[in-house]
């Protein structure tokens, strides 16, 4: 579908056939990034172009990253210049460098630290949710180490100026890992020894364990010492690597919840020793009954379909932990739960959380994806289970992370009428 902003109408139908899992968005995002640091060559395959893929891609050939595609889902990537960006400015930039990070908050939280690589200033821009989201555990950092920086009302657009200094970074573990990882990929690069401390509760652990994972292949050292210390020596290097995309748990999880509300949908492409949080879906629909919390604090993009989940599970059930989805690309809370009232669910919305009494069906609504592609996901495998037309506007967005998620949704029989 290549329109513009479109809305979709779903005609309850049941979903039948196999789907293959689109790649691992989070292990893409971290497999560009250490190639494009990597003088020598790498070749990634199965990764999929979501606009966020995009963004990191765009982003890294502004760090000098040559990226060239073999084919529509194999990229080839190296940085001849990486070990020269103190000596010289690259080419392509003058006074400053500006990485556009579109929507994508892996993008821009991965990408800010790696200002240190260029000698002119930096500008980190995003558009809608993310240019208001929080990036203060980098501020702090900055204004200990004394590096300029300018940033509009706390959010993007974010200029920086200067270079990383050795340290000790201490960063809040309940935020957002990904502040955490943004430092993994800059320190190897600095001229010294870092330590890496975590103010405890640490939530999204899994999602460090897959950082370090890929830096791993890549030549990069990680000393774990706790799961709140990392021990990072600098004067590393990143070396090239061939590397396949794994299957992406988050994305195959609503597939998985469509099956076990009665759909005959089966999913392949998954590794069953994968470091992704996200795989606790399996353990989730294994459940006899959902009486007891999830605690969705190490794996928060799950929630969408979680809660469509709940909200078609006979008895009580809570979903715990789930302030950080208040900040995503939209309030991802309130808009499930009050998109799931409006298909007549028994949903209560809660500062951290959700609660739910289980319905046996949902009932057709015109509901709104909030520019969130997640929930527009979600809202479709609720669909299957509605009665009456469910009209999801704005369905757009899930180019963000699945271009071809209604492509997929009526292979496998949904009827789908796009407005």
């Amino acid at each position: 579908m290549q329109i513009q902003n479109y809305n979709v109408t779903i005609t309850p139908s049941k979903l039948n056939g196999t789907v293959t899992a689109p790649p691992s968005k989070s292990m893409s995002h971290r497999a560009i990034i250490c190639a494009g640091l990597s003088e020598t060559p790498s070749i990634l395959d199965n990764i999929a172009l979501s606009d966020d893929i995009i963004a990191t891609i765009e982003a890294m050939r502004q760090f000098g990253a040559e990226i060239e595609y073999l084919t529509r889902h194999r990229l080839h990537i190296i940085n001849p210049s990486i070990h020269h960006f103190k000596q010289k400015t690259p080419q392509n930039v003058t006074s400053e460098t500006v990485i556009d990070c579109n929507e994508s908050g892996s993008t821009a939280r991965f990408l800010i630290p790696l200002f240190h690589l260029l000698e002119n200033a930096v500008v980190y821009k995003g558009s809608k949710r993310l240019s208001e989201r929080p990036f203060q555990p980098y501020y702090t950092i900055f204004d200990k180490q004394k590096i300029k920086y300018a940033t509009a009302h706390g959010g993007l657009p974010l200029r920086i100026e200067g270079q990383l200094k050795p340290d000790d970074f201490t960063l809040v573990g309940n935020i957002s890992s990904q502040f955490i990882s943004g430092l993994m990929f800059v320190l190897p690069l600095l001229k010294g020894p870092s330590r890496l401390l975590i103010e405890p509760p640490l939530e999204s652990k899994d999602y460090i364990a897959l950082t370090r994972d890929c830096l791993m292949r890549f030549g990069i050292e990680i000393n774990k010492q706790t799961d709140l210390e990392y021990l990072i020596n600098g004067h590393q290097s990143y070396r090239g690597c061939n590397m396949t995309i794994e299957g992406d748990y988050s994305q195959a999880a609503f597939w998985l919840v469509a099956a076990h509300l009665g759909n005959s949908v089966q999913v392949r492409g998954l590794e069953n020793d994968s470091n992704q949080a996200d795989r606790a879906i399996l353990e989730i629909i294994s459940r006899t009954d959902l009486s007891q919390p999830i605690d969705v604090s190490q794996f928060p993009d799950l929630v969408p379909i979680l809660a469509v989940l709940c909200a078609l599970t006979p008895g009580s059930s809570s979903i715990v932990n789930a302030g950080r989805l208040r900040f995503k690309e939209s309030d991802r809370l309130k808009a499930i739960a009050s998109a799931l009232l409006k298909m007549g669910a028994q949903v209560t919305e809660l500062e951290n959380g959700l609660t739910f009494v289980g319905v046996d069906r949902l009932k057709g609504a015109s509901v709104e994806a909030c520019n969130d592609h997640r929930i527009a996901m979600a809202l479709a495998i609720a669909a299957t289970r509605a009665e009456g037309l469910t009209k999801i506007v704005g369905a757009e967005c899930v180019r963000k992370s699945y271009p071809e998620f209604w492509t997929i949704y009526q292979d496998l029989g949904g009827s789908v009428d796009v407005e």
